[in-house]
């Protein structure tokens, strides 16, 4: 499905169905540098469970235009506008890494509009580093690559893709290269300069849930404990052996851990 929004197009994956009104609605957001189709499964499989489902295109990745947007709170409401636009009062928001700290700032910033948040492969702040950086500034193919091999576990790294035919490092690598030049720096940036979290999640009223992978190189466990206790009462789920791509990693305990709250 395309809407216009701000004179630009944007792109929302809902499984081939109209928004239901009489319909709950969860949405769905990327990380950096990638696109809806990370959510594929999860949308569909919570669309079967009779949900409005919404895995957005951010602007300037896959299928929206405009430029990418530079800062969190600016991607948090533009989400505001996508809802506005699809006529949806209040909806779960789902999001992994950059995606989950939109999440974060729309469920603080708009709390009458979040009935339940989930955060994915998330840690708050989200620190990148200088090289990182520094590469995806240069457009520089070794950010995909060091973002492909800390983003998944250590034994994801030599294949066991539970969905038969998908390699999971090539999988990783070309959603990177198929994004728009300056996406990716423009994401990651926007990670490194939010500082604001912790503050964020005190404000949270709706339903938390966090869901960490024990092996994540990029948000480890071990430094998630502030923003934990920052909420008032998180749901916090652990799939072992997991890195950070968890939609690709243990899809099935991932849709399992997001039942909690959807």
């Amino acid at each position: 499905m395309k809407i216009t929004l701000n004179n630009q197009d944007v792109y929302c994956y809902t499984n081939s169905r109209d928004i239901d009104s009489d319909k709950p609605s969860i949405v769905f957001i990327h990380g950096s540098g990638m696109d809806h189709t990370v959510w594929t499964l999860a949308a569909r499989h919570f669309a079967r469970h009779g949900n409005n489902v919404i895995a957005v295109d951010l602007p300037g990745h896959g299928r929206s235009t405009g430029a990418p947007l530079e800062n969190i709170p600016a991607m948090a409401d533009w989400l505001v506008g996508v809802l506005d636009a699809l006529n949806i009062k209040s909806s779960a928001v789902v999001g992994h890494s950059l995606g989950s700290l939109i999440a974060l700032e729309f469920s603080a910033r708009h709390a009458s509009r979040a009935r339940a948040l989930a955060m994915v492969g998330t840690i708050v702040p989200m620190p990148v580093s200088s090289a990182i950086l520094d590469a995806c500034k240069n457009n520089d193919h070794a950010a995909f690559d060091m973002l492909t091999q800390y983003g998944l576990s250590k034994r994801h790294q030599y294949g066991g893709n539970r969905s038969s035919g998908i390699w999971m490092i090539g999988s990783s690598l070309r959603l990177y290269e198929r994004s728009q030049p300056g996406a990716l720096y423009a994401d990651m940036n926007a990670c490194n300069e939010y500082q604001s979290g912790l503050e964020r999640a005190s404000d949270v009223e709706c339903p938390t849930l966090m869901v960490l992978g024990s092996e994540d190189r990029l948000t480890p466990v071990r430094g998630t404990r502030p923003l934990q206790e920052a909420f008032k009462q998180p749901e916090v789920t652990v799939i072992s052996g997991a890195g950070h791509t968890l939609m690709m990693e243990a899809p099935n305990a991932l849709l399992d851990a997001l039942h909690q709250i959807l």
